[in-house]
């Protein structure tokens, strides 16, 4: 499994940015071969102030899908939204392959 991840940085004015955000999300809903959408809104940082104020991961199962979804309308539409929308250096875009295990520790023998 993949993910392409947007992290998005603490905004000045927070209405703007949640008025954006939440049209961002519908155009991304649109995009095909989503497997999975996380929204996670960051609480804090045990060292400070946290880098993150939201972040957004879209899980594919390929990265073929991944890819495609991108390119495809739906996704070249979000991504024009993301660029318009969304102050350059005020958010990060990137792509992961993800391995996720079950339980919260590693087994010992």
């Amino acid at each position: 499994m993949v993910k392409f991840v947007i992290t998005f940085s603490k905004p000045g004015n927070l209405g703007v940015f949640e008025d954006a955000y939440n049209d961002l999300l519908a155009l991304v809903e649109r995009m095909p071969d989503i497997q999975r959408r996380q929204v996670v809104s960051v609480l804090g940082s045990p060292v400070g102030d946290a880098p993150y104020y939201r972040i957004l991961e879209i899980y594919f199962d390929t990265v073929e899908q991944m890819q495609t979804s991108l390119l495809s309308p739906a996704g070249q539409e979000t991504g024009a939204e993301l660029g318009k929308r969304f102050t350059a250096g005020k958010y990060a875009a990137f792509y992961a392959e993800v391995f996720e295990e079950a339980g919260g520790s590693t087994p010992t023998h």
